[in-house]
C-alpha cells in the first residue's frame, strides 16, 4: 500500500468519534484474534480483518495478539485477555474437546466475545456454541448491494451508525436457533435482488421483512457481540465499517471485569448450560 494511502486510512481511524458512553481503560486492554478455520471455505478477508485490528490497537493503545493455532486455548493463556475476537473462523476451530472445555471456562468465567462475519458457521456441531450465537449457518443469497437497519440505535455499540446502512455484503441465515440474543441491526430482506424468493423463505423462516445481522447476548456467564457484516476485504478499510467493530469491542471490554474460573461450572465442553 502507498504512504499516501496508508497516511488517508490512518487519518480515517483517528477521525472515528466514539460515541459509547461506556470507559474502557484502553492501556490495560488484551485482545486474542482468532482466526482458525477448519475443513471447508476460507474468507480472503482474514489478513485485511486482522491488519484492521491490530491498526485500531496501535491508534488506541490496547494489545492485539493474533493466532490461528488452537493450542493457545487453555485457561492460563485466556485468562489474560479482556475479550476474544474471531474473525471469520468457520467451521471447527479447536483440535480438541479439552480446548473446547478451556474456551467454555473463559466464557463462564466473565470473558468477551466480539465476532465477526462466519463466526455463525463456526463450530456447527457443538450445541453449546450454536446456542450461543443463536443459531448456526444455513445459507446465504449471493454477495450484493443490500440495507441494514439498526434497530436499537440507544444500545452504546450503535450510536452514531446509521439508522439505514446501505453496503454490499451477504444476508447471513441460520438454523438450528435459540432465544436470547438481542438484535441490534437486522438486514432489510426486501432489498435483496435476483434472490430464489423460495429459498429466501424457507431460510427466512417465521421472520418477516427483517433478519437479525448484528446481536449481542449475555450468555452463560460471559459476553458476546456479533456481526455478521464484514465479508468484503474492502469493509476493513471503511471508516464507517471500522466504527462498527470498534464500537463492539468496546462495548464488549466494558462489560467484562476480572476473569473469575471459579464461577466456571462445566465439568466436560458439552454439559448443559445452568441459566
Amino acid at each position: 500500500m502507498k504512504k499516501t494511502a496508508i497516511a488517508c486510512l490512518l487519518f480515517a481511524w483517528i477521525a472515528l468519534p466514539l460515541f459509547s458512553q461506556e470507559k474502557v481503560n484502553w492501556k490495560k486492554l488484551a485482545v486474542l484474534v482468532y482466526t482458525k478455520n477448519g475443513k471447508g471455505y476460507v474468507h480472503a478477508n482474514i489478513p485485511a480483518a486482522v491488519s484492521c485490528l491490530q491498526q485500531l490497537g496501535r491508534q488506541y493503545g490496547f494489545k492485539v495478539d493474533t493466532s490461528s493455532n488452537p493450542a493457545v486455548m487453555t485457561r492460563d493463556n485466556l485468562k489474560r485477555y479482556k475479550l476474544l475476537i474471531f474473525t471469520s473462523t468457520n467451521n471447527d476451530v479447536f483440535d480438541t474437546d479439552a480446548q473446547r472445555l478451556a474456551f467454555r471456562h473463559y466464557i463462564q468465567a466473565g470473558g468477551g466475545l466480539v465476532g465477526i462475519h462466519s463466526v455463525l458457521g463456526t463450530e456447527r456441531n457443538w450445541k453449546w456454541f450454536k446456542m450461543m450465537m443463536g443459531g448456526t449457518f444455513s445459507w446465504h443469497p449471493k454477495f450484493q448491494k443490500l440495507t441494514v437497519k439498526c434497530m436499537d440505535s440507544r444500545h452504546a455499540s450503535m450510536q452514531g451508525m446509521p439508522r439505514e446502512w446501505t453496503k454490499e455484503d451477504e444476508c447471513y441465515f441460520a438454523k438450528e436457533l435459540y432465544p436470547g440474543p438481542r438484535t441490534l441491526m437486522a438486514f432489510d430482506l426486501t432489498s435483496l435482488t435476483n434472490v430464489d424468493t423460495a429459498l429466501l423463505r424457507k431460510n427466512a423462516g417465521g421472520y418477516a421483512e427483517l433478519y437479525p445481522a448484528v446481536w449481542t447476548y449475555d450468555y452463560d456467564g460471559g459476553y458476546t457481540w456479533c456481526s455478521v457484516l464484514g465479508h468484503d476485504s474492502k469493509d476493513y478499510s471503511d471508516p464507517v465499517f471500522i466504527q462498527h467493530l470498534l464500537q463492539g469491542i468496546r462495548y464488549i471490554a466494558s462489560r467484562v471485569g476480572t476473569i473469575d474460573y471459579n464461577k466456571a461450572y462445566a465439568a466436560k465442553y458439552d454439559d448443559p448450560v445452568q441459566f
